[in-house]
């Protein structure tokens, strides 16, 4: 199988569990480095999927790398393959497909409530796992579902969590977090954690139970990047 391209914006927001996941599986992957200014392929013919993680700029910004990254997304749908968004990377699939990021009506920091939306997709996507959840969230923007996809994830202040259609999968909220990956991100961002609310966490109430936190985001990681996979027999 030819490799899975992982596009990483920034480099403290690599694939974290997600590698470990391919890994534990023997699935190649090669990581594009867009924060080291690696090219982007102009198409997807050497890739089996393609995974978007996160950053913390907009897929509104002017910045280069950001419609070529869409083309290939649109390449990819059109040919049936494989993809997945984390956060950032469900915005770039949203835009790409022709839904809209706009501004959350708040920030959502921390570990955060999740809940499945009622119907079928949904239950196919998240298998036995609790209705409700607790997932690890950061961002301040949001995207609509697009034509033709299914939402499957909402929260109480931002409704649409994760859409699927086909072989693609967006997600606003981050399941490829690793307790190291918690930590630094806490460290490294004091600006955003200025002001706690209901909806972002200081630096200690995220890094609290953290291991078990984890663990339970890994379990919903599991099922979801395990359904993914399917997408590439399909």
């Amino acid at each position: 199988m030819k490799p899975i391209y992982i596009f990483r914006h920034l480099e403290h927001e690599g694939p974290g569990y997600f590698a470990d996941f391919l890994e534990q599986r023997g699935i190649l992957y090669t990581i594009v480095c867009i924060d080291k200014g690696d090219a982007i392929p102009e198409t997807i013919e050497n890739a089996s999927g393609l995974v978007f993680m996160g950053g913390n700029m907009s897929v509104n910004d002017p910045l280069p790398w950001i419609d070529k990254e869409l083309a290939l997304i649109r390449q990819a749908a059109a040919a049936g393959m494989p993809v997945l968004g984390h956060c950032l990377g469900g915005q770039l699939i949203s835009k790409a497909l022709d839904g809209k990021v706009t501004a959350n009506p708040v920030k959502e920091i921390g570990w955060l409530d999740a809940e499945q939306v009622d119907n079928a997709v949904a239950q196919e996507w998240f298998k036995d796992l609790p209705k409700r959840v607790i997932l690890f969230h950061w961002h301040g923007e949001t995207f609509t579902v697009p034509n033709g996809a299914t939402r499957i994830l909402k929260s109480q202040h931002c409704a649409n969590q994760a859409f699927v259609v086909g072989n693609i999968l967006g997600l606003q909220c981050h399941v490829e977090m690793t307790s190291d990956m918690v930590r630094e991100w806490a460290r490294s961002s004091p600006h955003e954690l200025a002001n706690t609310s209901a909806t972002v966490q200081s630096a200690v109430q995220m890094t609290d139970k953290l291991q078990a936190h984890i663990s339970e985001l890994h379990k919903v990681a599991d099922v979801l990047y395990s359904r993914w996979l399917e997408g590439f027999n399909d």
